[in-house]
């Protein structure tokens, strides 16, 4: 494989000069042209055919999104979305994974941010992640799994506080167990984990006779957008974990944005905590920070999952569930991850009981439960 040819797409001058001057000078790397909105990447994507395409979300003539839906159905290819840190700007990002994104950059202070330097290692690997990606697809291509696109409800605060209740949608019916936890499912997953947790969640019936942890590895001020638009869709409930909650059959709780999620347990009850501390390999929320809390947990049957993700993260956090007590893993398959890195850890660990497709992973766990 030659240099990674990429489209920079953005409205401001500035921005695509230094975009491309990031990307540049990687030497796996080749910016081949800049587009100013969505309908000029249209048009350049018809003539250079670019491996990798980095996409502005706020744009005039043709917005971001609208120029994602029009390549998704006739020109699919890796797109590296650039968002604004607003409500906005997240319920947008959200809408750009379920279209196909492959990730998303978040511009540290707006949409023309002189600081942007200070992404510009993550830039750099998610073009490259997203070009390895694409010739994944050419060599072994991924069965399909039909997003369920909706609009989104209504806008959403741009930075989650564990003091401030998400207002559900629904109420999750309470576990017959008068509250108690029988089942804990705690699970990871990173790039590609948006469109991956919609197919998994929406896929698990009201009734569930267990409660979800969920580590998607995701800025502050996303992940409440992406609880409550999952919400929005799933017969279970979906919010975003909050401080000293308590865990319920029949939930998902998703951690927030640049916070670690703990599952803490008093007097036979599970509660949720959320924590500061460092980031661990690079992330905050980690899943084996999530999954090492739950290694603690007594009385309850555990069930892990890793999904799709660059990295390794979950792999530490999983061996040490198993060490200390009883737990069965599912892990996604190659052929559904977006990225195998996060699964392809886990299974060379030799942690894996399961490995299945993403679109069988629910179905799994159903019949594991009962």
């Amino acid at each position: 494989m030659g240099k990674i040819r990429v489209l920079v797409v953005d409205d401001s001058a500035f921005m695509r000069k230094v975009v491309s001057d990031i990307l540049s000078a990687d030497p796996e790397i080749e910016v081949i042209d800049r587009a100013r909105n969505g309908l000029e990447c249209l048009e350049k994507v018809s003539q250079l055919q670019p491996d990798v395409i980095t996409l502005d979300i706020e744009m005039p003539v043709m917005n971001g999104l609208e120029a994602l839906e029009r390549l998704m159905q006739t020109s699919p290819l890796p797109i590296v979305m650039l968002s604004s840190l607003t409500s906005e700007g997240a319920d947008a990002t959200i809408k750009a994974l379920e279209l196909g994104a492959f990730d998303f950059v978040t511009k540290p202070s707006g949409p023309i941010s002189l600081d942007i330097h200070k992404v510009a290692e993550g830039l750099l690997e998610k073009v490259k992640a997203a070009a390895q990606a694409k010739e994944k697809r050419k060599k072994s291509p991924l069965r399909q799994i039909p997003p369920a696109v909706s609009a989104i409800r209504q806008p959403l605060k741009p930075t989650p506080s564990p003091s401030t209740p998400l207002a559900p949608a629904k109420q999750a019916p309470l576990a017959k167990t008068g509250g108690r936890v029988v089942n804990l499912v705690a699970l990871g997953t990173s790039t590609g984990g948006p469109k991956a947790l919609q197919t998994f969640l929406t896929s698990l019936p009201a009734n569930l006779p267990a409660a979800i942890v969920i580590v998607q590895h995701m800025p502050a001020g996303f992940t409440r957008s992406l609880a409550q638009r999952l919400n929005s869709l799933c017969e279970i409930q979906v919010v975003e974990a909050e401080e000293g909650q308590t865990v319920q059959e029949g939930t998902a709780y998703i951690a927030p944005g640049g916070y670690h999620l703990e599952i803490l347990q008093s007097g036979g009850v599970l509660r949720t905590h959320l924590e500061l501390t460092e980031p661990r390999a690079g992330h905050r929320p980690a899943v084996d920070v999530l999954f090492e809390s739950v290694s603690k947990v007594a009385n309850v049957k555990k069930w892990a999952i890793i999904m799709t993700g660059m990295g390794s993260d979950g792999t530490k956090g999983l061996k040490l569930m198993k060490e200390t007590g009883e737990v069965t893993s599912i892990i996604e398959d190659e052929s559904t991850s977006v990225v195998f890195g996060m699964p392809r850890s886990a299974i060379q660990a030799g942690l894996a009981d399961r490995v299945v497709p993403l679109d069988k992973i629910a179905e799994t766990l159903q019949k594991l439960l009962n």
